[in-house]
């Protein structure tokens, strides 16, 4: 299914509602002290890069579709969706246009706007709802739903990723499933590159354990990088791992795109091998981001 080229036909075909009894009660402001350095400021400040040259270049593009492939795969059309993170809403407008029911939540309000016009301009607000709500506050949410997705490393800013396990499980169908693009923490372009310009400190914090300060727009984020397994086993008790896959091994990240650009040649070899061998053992745990799919299991027990 090309998810890349949306035309928005087709419809859910189904008569209940297109968000089913959802409740925020008493919203937290994304932006408190429960969650470190300040990550809301950091993205309101670079979200209008989001949908032009440095956030939705060719690069990135690519990582929408593998997401937006990777959901229609599991998920029939007329599916109601979590986007956890939507940032401006780019996934979240794709899925809607082709018949899916969206709800994108984000904690930063500079991004929410955007994905809420978004919505308005083509006509959308039936299919996709737009929530100021951070992804440590989903327990703010209710109803049920078929999938939740979340895209470009949102999951990788959380501290308690066990609570939002159990409330995935939560919000989730029996059977439901779970599509994530999560930060690795062994990106060969990243690592070479800090080996050759001496920043070895830099490397030591791709294979650290626990949560790195990295400084965004001037503001300090804090992020944890995962090998796939052990992202995995924070869901374990209460998901099935159906796959995993790694995203952009060869290819560079989205910020190296000019190099990228500049040898058509040989980024065309990199997308090859990236397509064609990136999924063979030892290699399918490196790459800037990895795919994983999980679906809930059917005895699963959530407190």
């Amino acid at each position: 299914m090309d998810m890349n080229n949306l035309d928005g036909q087709g419809e859910c075909g189904r008569s209940d509602t297109a968000f089913p009894n959802f409740i925020a009660c008493g919203i937290a402001d994304a932006g408190d002290a429960t969650q470190p350095f300040q990550v809301k400021p950091t993205f309101d400040s670079v979200w209008s890069n989001d949908d032009g040259a440095c956030g939705n270049n060719v690069l990135i593009q690519r990582l929408h579709v593998s997401l937006r492939e990777a959901v229609a795969a599991e998920l029939p059309v007329g599916a109601r969706l979590i986007d956890l993170g939507c940032g401006t809403g780019l996934d979240a407008q794709a899925f809607a246009q082709r018949g899916y029911r969206v709800m994108a939540i984000d904690g930063a309000s500079a991004m929410v706007a955007p994905a809420h016009q978004r919505a308005q301009a083509v006509g959308l607000e039936a299919r996709l709802q737009v929530v100021p709500v951070g992804i440590q506050h989903i327990d703010q949410l209710r109803g049920e739903f078929d999938g939740i997705y979340s895209n470009f490393g949102s999951l990788n800013h959380i501290e308690d990723l066990p609570a939002v396990a159990v409330e995935c499980a939560r919000l989730l169908r029996s059977d439901g499933c779970l599509v994530f693009s999560v930060i690795g923490r062994m990106c060969p372009w990243e690592m070479n590159e800090d080996t050759l310009r001496g920043r070895l400190m830099q490397v030591s914090m791709r294979f650290a354990c626990g949560a790195a300060a990295l400084r965004v727009s001037g503001e300090m984020v804090r992020i944890r990088r995962y090998l796939p397994r052990e992202f995995y086993r924070v869901f374990e008790a209460y998901f099935s791992l159906e796959y995993y896959r790694p995203l952009s091994v060869f290819l560079p990240p989205p910020y190296l795109v000019g190099l990228y650009q500049r040898y058509p040649m040989l980024g065309q070899s990199l997308v090859w091998l990236d397509d064609r061998i990136a999924t063979w053992p030892l290699l399918r745990d490196m790459g800037d981001y990895f795919l994983i799919v999980m679906r809930k299991r059917s005895t699963c027990c959530y407190v």
